[in-house]
């Protein structure tokens, strides 16, 4: 059993707000620490936090791992600090004229990560850590299980890397390095897993969570995903009718991910909102 090191926040400043975790800077200078919202598990602590210690050693540019903590009632893990490191969203909110050189560099580093091969005998699958937890889900409609199996079977085998959290907020750098960070999903897969959820993270968001997770707005969301896609598969403006055809071709990977984390963060018992049934069903084909 993974053992954890009990930490005093004190000793700590908050210093970054994500969708499931809060993340602590010491008062040291040295490390960060992240930790999950009261209720995820430590389980889940413990698979991001391997999954890290992977990456770092194959020699992906990210943070590097340290320990596994928490503070008597949240888990997570601490982490190199990296000195004077903005993430590109903070980057962007601050410098909008910034937004299409960054969702262009995103691009150029998202597609370089997409073609590095990796190594299925220590990487899980996302097509099976997504089965899992369509199984798993003990609340989801039945026609929704059986349509979201049959149409994971048919997604190709790839094995190339995927972040398995692809979104601006998850790379950062402090003027020299670019680093990935959040890297607990690290899996192998089609990119379309890393793209669908880039692209419903700049369409579907609710103006207080693109705020609190990315520090803009929903529409300049939108217009980095333009500027990204357009650059990520070598678009130019008059090709709006093949992106969007890119774009439609997302959306089964769009449900089965969003299946994926709401069984994950929901431990497989929380209903599905009727709003998200309806969104499943038409991206799925029911």
């Amino acid at each position: 059993m993974q053992q954890y090191e009990t930490i005093d926040l004190n000793d700590y400043i908050q210093t970054g707000e994500g969708g499931t975790a809060l993340s602590y800077s010491h008062k040291d200078g040295k490390s960060l620490a992240k930790l999950f919202s009261p209720g995820v598990g430590s389980d889940t602590a413990v698979r991001e936090f391997l999954v890290n210690k992977i990456v770092y050693e194959m020699g992906l540019s990210t943070p590097k791992p340290i320990r596994l903590v928490t503070d008597g009632t949240r888990f997570g893990a601490e982490y190199e600090l990296i000195h004077g490191k903005r993430s590109f969203t903070r980057i962007i909110s601050q410098e909008p004229e910034q937004l299409e050189p960054l969702s262009i560099q995103f691009a150029h580093l998202a597609r370089e990560l997409h073609s590095k091969p990796a190594d299925t005998t220590q990487l899980p699958s996302m097509k099976e850590l997504v089965r899992a937890e369509i199984l798993r889900y003990k609340l989801l409609p039945d026609d929704i299980r059986e349509k979201a199996l049959l149409t994971l079977d048919r997604f190709p085998e790839v094995t190339t890397c995927l972040h398995g959290d692809l979104h601006i907020g998850n790379i950062i750098t402090d003027g020299k390095r670019n680093l990935w960070i959040d890297v607990g999903d690290f899996a192998y897969g089609a990119p379309e897993w890393d793209l669908g959820m880039l692209y419903y993270s700049s369409h579907f968001l609710t103006e207080q969570r693109c705020d609190s997770i990315f520090h803009l707005t929903p529409e300049v969301l939108k217009e980095h995903w333009e500027i990204f896609a357009r650059a990520y598969y070598d678009l130019g403006k008059e090709d709006e009718a093949l992106l969007r055809e890119k774009e439609q071709a997302l959306f089964p990977y769009i449900s089965l991910k969003l299946i994926y984390v709401i069984s994950k963060f929901g431990y497989g018992v929380n209903p599905l909102s009727d709003k998200m049934q309806v969104f499943l069903r038409r991206s799925l084909g029911i």
